[in-house]
Formats: structure tokens, sequence, C-alpha cells
């Protein structure tokens, strides 16, 4: 299996490391603006080679280097602001870098699975989803995955229960507009929509990322696992469902936008979603997730002045 990272900063470094831990790739590209960092990154990933069980081919590239991937994990991305309070201060930047990079990804790699990383997210996976020409089976956005993860491991603290066994979702946007699905959240087969830490819990993992920024400034480990989750699934065609974002349509009163549903991952990509009927309150939480990220697709495409 063939594998590029588009991007190796902290969170791609992250990635292209455990990849060669896990042994999930054959070959493994770093593309990144600056060749300089992405050949050190290859050259020290060459040598972390050697204590792994599986043999991998690990080197730094340009774009065509990319031709024939299987997968594309697009992690690239303006740098961070001095003051992160959203993750829509990323929009402009990072949207005017993707529609750069991306129509050259889907030159090279016309068979490959896009993977977005890149914030904010969602309306970066609809944006590729554009751009690339791909079926949406094959954009596929990290989205809630992380926060869901977030959330389960609280959860998972507070009840003593393994976080694997607490099936709690956190669906929509990965951002503000995020939302606990709790009226099909449970463990054990028992519905734990009325405990009151799911609420107080779920308030936690809103503000989760934004915590990790204020105290080491920046993040990258739990989410280059959620993108090596996503990997995996789709290495092994293990047909794991989770919440990535991807493009909707016609659910909830929602239409021709990337939001955050289950989906079954395969080595196809999104072998199907899985669409659960929702309480009328996350419903509307929903639609409002829809709405948000439709906003800041409507102000990346304004003029500076209208985004100012």
């Amino acid at each position: 299996m063939k594998v590029s990272i588009v991007g190796v900063g902290r969170v791609g470094g992250t990635i292209a490391l455990t990849i060669v831990q896990q042994g999930i790739a054959d070959e493994l590209v770093l593309v990144n603006r600056t060749r300089k960092i992405a050949e050190g990154e290859a050259l020290d990933l060459m040598h972390a080679s050697a204590f792994a069980a599986k043999p991998i081919s690990v080197y730094a590239g340009d774009m065509a280097d990319t031709v024939g991937s299987d997968v594309v994990i697009m992690c690239a991305s303006i740098p961070m602001p001095a003051k992160l309070e959203t993750r829509d201060q990323f929009a402009v930047g990072n949207y005017a870098l993707m529609s750069e990079l991306i129509p050259e990804v889907a030159r090279y790699n016309p068979q490959a699975i896009l993977l977005m990383v890149t914030n904010p997210v969602d309306a970066m996976t609809y944006l590729a989803f554009k751009l690339s020409g791909f079926p949406a089976s094959r954009v596929i956005g990290t989205g809630t995955l992380i926060d869901s993860a977030r959330y389960r491991a609280l959860l998972s603290r507070e009840f003593t229960i393994h976080a694997d066994d607490v099936r709690a979702y956190i669906l929509g946007e990965h951002g503000d507009c995020q939302f606990p699905a709790l009226s099909i959240a449970m463990t054990g087969g028992m519905n734990i929509e009325h405990f009151e830490a799911c609420r107080r819990l779920f308030d936690v993992t809103l503000k989760g990322g934004y915590e990790v920024v204020k105290r080491k400034g920046h993040t990258n480990y739990a989410i280059a696992m959620a993108a090596i989750l996503i990997l995996r699934s789709i290495a092994g065609d293990w047909r794991r469902t989770m919440p990535v974002s991807c493009l909707i349509s016609d659910y909830l009163g929602v239409d021709d936008v990337c939001l955050s549903v289950p989906a079954v991952i395969g080595r196809s990509g999104i072998v199907r979603q899985i669409l659960p009927g929702l309480s009328e309150d996350e419903t509307a939480a929903f639609q409002r997730a829809g709405a948000a990220v439709k906003r800041t697709l409507a102000a990346c495409t304004a003029s500076p002045a209208e985004v100012n």
C-alpha cells in the first residue's frame, strides 16, 4: 500500500511515525512546502524503520512523487494563529491553500482515497470533494471522530467502562456546532441519554482541543490517531463504523455539505453512511451545523474586505 502525506508538520509527522510503527504501508511519501523538512523527517523515519517489524520505504518528494498512492492524507495548513479561538480562523487561508493543492493531488492520483485532516475540516472536505472530482465515497474528513474519542474517554472514566464499550457519537461539525447524539448513546445495550454526566462531559469535550492548544500550543497525538484509525480501516478493509466528515445528501433537511455522521470505512473508502433517526433537538443541531459550514465556505469565497 502506498500512502502520501501532504504537509509534514506536527500532525503529519506524527501520522507518518505511527504508519512506520504499525507497518500500515509499504511505501510512504512525504510532501512539504519546505522540502528540507520533509527530507529530514523521511531520513529520521528511515532510521526509525530499522526498529519496526515491517520494512517500509520512506522518502520525501514533490507532488509528482505521490503518483499511484492508495491514500493521500492532507495535513497542510497555514500557521496556527497567535490566539486560537475557533477553527474557522484557518478557513480563508486554508481554502486558498487547498485550492492550490487538491487539483494537483487529483491529477497525480485519480484513483486515490483523499483523507482530509486540514481545518476547518468539514469545509475543507467539501472543497476537496468539489475540486478533486472524486466520488464522495473517496473523500473523507477526520471530522468528529476525534471529538467522539474525547467524549468516550471522559465517559469511560466516569462510568469505569472501557471506552470501546461506550457507544456515544459526537455528530455534525468538527467545531462549535458539534453535538452529542444522546438519543442513540448506549453501553451494554442500555441507553445513557438521561445520565447527567453525558451533558456535563460534552461541555468538557467541546473545549478539549482548545485546552490542549492553550497548554502546549498545538494538538497532534489524538488527531493523528484518528487519522490512523481511518487509514487502518481502509488498508485492512475493516468496515469499522466511525463518525467522519462526508458529503451529506438530503438527511434531516441538510444537503450538499460535509458533516460527520456514522460511516462504514473499508478498502474503497466510505462503504456506506449509517443515518440514524435523531431527536427533534438533535435534528435542529445537525441543521445548525450544516448552516455553519456553509457560512464558512461562503466567507472563504468572499472578498478579503467582506471576510474582515
